[in-house]
């Protein structure tokens, strides 16, 4: 939607992504969102790294197989690995290169297969890094990138010293001259124990501590992974104990956080910009506290977002973008 302006008024424009889960599909994507949609700063709010390993076993010279998605894969040329390279890192996972008897390495020792996976992630990020930098650099607009419960804390140091992207867990951000942004990727806790997550007074006591360093907190961003409970941007299939969803997935249940609903019922911020539920893609009303959750389609290579336009005191607008 165009927001009406006042006279003299200028106009603070955000574009919102998160959960892209290591697609690099969905990063160039990000990166390029300044220029497509003619915005001052881009936020990425966590769950950036992948989820897994794809090997692909050189079982002759030059000749590689892989199970990609269900589908026995077979290239016999540069291009044509090129090309299913390409495909795997679009997805989210990380491709690697083996022989059948690393294979069996691989599958016997869990140590191996995270030691592995750390350097794919790492070696990733530095490409993403590099990316940026030839897009951004000199442009003015910036990428603001917090962490998400699926990131390995090892991946914050990574991020330091680009010239293009700040790295801002648990860091507070000034966006622009009257809006600063708190910014937490650790959730409530999940049933798969993923490398953040707090407990819900745990999760609490950090979220206030971050909010009683702001200056003006009904002006403040809070840009918190984890949506707040039974908001509508929490929705996602109730499983069983076996972890695999009841009534073939029909089922919806809130799995938010009960610390960040409570903290945006009494702080009252201006804004709330949170994800996590790849379902829950919405936005919502929290007394005057505007709360978006543009979702997740990472793994078609979908970059779902939300524009967002601020004034010196209110959110003017927003849209839910995708492409």
């Amino acid at each position: 939607m165009r927001p009406t302006l006042r006279f003299g008024e200028k106009l603070t424009k955000l574009f919102f992504a998160t959960d892209i889960h290591g697609s690099e599909t969905c990063w160039l994507k990000f990166v390029n969102a300044g220029s497509f949609y003619g915005v001052d700063v881009m936020i990425l709010g966590g769950d950036i790294t992948g989820k897994g390993i794809q090997v692909l076993v050189e079982a002759q010279p030059h000749v590689y197989r892989s199970n990609f998605l269900g589908q026995e894969i077979v290239v016999d040329s540069r291009e044509a690995l090129g090309k299913l390279e390409a495909k795997i890192r679009s997805a989210g996972f990380y491709a690697y290169h083996t022989t059948p008897d690393e294979v069996k390495e691989l599958a016997a020792s869990e140590e191996l297969r995270e030691k592995i996976f750390s350097r794919l992630i790492a070696e990733s990020i530095a490409r993403w890094l590099e990316m940026a930098e030839q897009k951004l650099k000199g442009s003015g607009r910036r990428i603001i990138v917090t962490a998400g419960n699926d990131d390995p804390e090892s991946i914050n140091e990574l991020f330091i010293g680009s010239s293009v992207i700040t790295w801002a867990e648990r860091d507070i951000v000034s966006i622009d001259d009257h809006h600063e942004m708190i910014n937490e990727g650790f959730s409530n806790p999940t049933p798969w124990q993923t490398h953040r997550e707090l407990t819900e007074d745990e999760l609490l006591k950090v979220l206030v501590e971050q909010i009683e360093k702001l200056k003006d907190v009904p002006n403040a961003i809070f840009n918190l992974h984890a949506p707040p409970y039974n908001s509508t941007l929490d929705g996602a299939p109730e499983l069983d104990a076996k972890l695999t969803p009841k009534d073939g997935g029909r089922t919806y249940v809130p799995v938010g956080s009960t610390a960040v609903r409570q903290v945006i019922e009494k702080y009252q911020p201006l804004l709330g910009l949170h994800g996590h539920v790849h379902e829950a893609k919405g936005s919502t009303k929290i007394g005057r506290t505007l709360c978006v959750n543009p979702g997740s389609t990472y793994t078609e290579g979908s970059l779902s977002g939300v524009l967002v336009n601020l004034s010196s005191r209110a959110v003017r607008s927003f849209q839910p973008v995708q492409g």
